[in-house]
């Protein structure tokens, strides 16, 4: 085990808080993919009570808790993490070497890319609980936050540089992301040209990896994730990433079966969740 370590990690400096982080990254990994499969769902996007495929949506009920726009608390959501990660290239001493420095980009560069396709990319309706937009947004600020500082605790690199092969995975999970971003707002663009003024009503995804899986943009996030370990080569990035892929694992299989319900005998049911022809 230690020879493996050595191999692929940066030893740490001991340091109990970002052990504890650890584990309860890991710890997310089983709650929320269990959680999500189970139907126990983060109230946000169609999971939401309040969205456009609600009832009481469609009703015009009025949210009986305190809601924002899907818009504002995605950026709540976000926003947070960009601000800590662009933060600490200007705090003195935050970063310490090259591999932080390129670190901290990358997760700028992912949440400032979020940023805008909230702001610019996504067609969104409804309202997602107040509560739900504050218990998530923590998490990718403190996950931000502890990945560059677990860099910083670095002793001396592992055996085997895996940087550039974390800079490719990056690229190509973000990339990927983006279009199917991009294929998701267009069904909703495309239905309000196409029908009457303010017709946001969810519709199954075509083009690129949806014909294979429900939701080929949380495949490609994952990458990025892969990405972010690589290129951090800490224990700790590789629990954020085992977390990470825990929660899409789950969310990804709720969505499937979202679909399957929403539109009985119109979704092929050989479209798998989130791995093509496996999961």
């Amino acid at each position: 085990m230690s020879i493996l370590h050595h191999l692929f990690y940066y030893p740490l400096l001991p340091s109990v808080f970002i052990a504890g982080m650890f584990a309860s990254a890991c710890a997310f990994a089983v709650v929320g993919s269990f959680t999500e499969a189970w139907g126990l769902n983060f109230t946000y996007s169609k999971f939401s009570p309040f969205s456009s495929s609600s009832s009481s949506y469609a009703s015009g009920v009025k949210p009986s808790i305190r809601c924002v726009p899907s818009r504002t608390g995605m950026l709540l959501i976000y926003t947070p993490a960009l601000v800590a990660a662009a933060a600490a290239a200007f705090l003195p001493g935050a970063l310490a070497g090259e591999r932080s420095w390129l670190l901290c980009f990358v997760l700028f560069v992912h949440f400032f890319k979020r940023v805008l396709e909230v702001l610019f990319i996504h067609q969104y309706s409804g309202h997602v609980p107040l509560n739900t937009a504050l218990q998530i947004s923590p998490g990718y600020l403190s996950a931000t936050a502890c990945l560059l500082h677990a860099q910083n605790l670095a002793v001396h690199p592992p055996t085997l540089d895996l940087q550039l092969a974390g800079i490719l995975l990056f690229l190509a999970g973000i990339t990927g992301n983006f279009y199917h971003h991009l294929l998701l707002a267009s069904l909703r663009t495309n239905n309000n040209n196409n029908k009457k003024k303010g017709d946001k009503s969810y519709k199954i995804p075509k083009g690129g990896l949806f014909g294979l899986v429900a939701c080929p943009h949380y495949l490609f996030e994952a990458i990025e994730f892969v990405g972010f370990a690589l290129i951090s080569q800490t224990l700790f990035a590789s629990g954020v990433l085992v977390g990470t892929l825990g929660y899409l694992m789950g969310r990804s299989w709720a969505t499937r079966k979202w679909y399957l319900s929403k539109f009985k005998g119109e979704f092929p049911r050989h479209v798998k969740a989130l791995i093509p022809y496996v999961f």
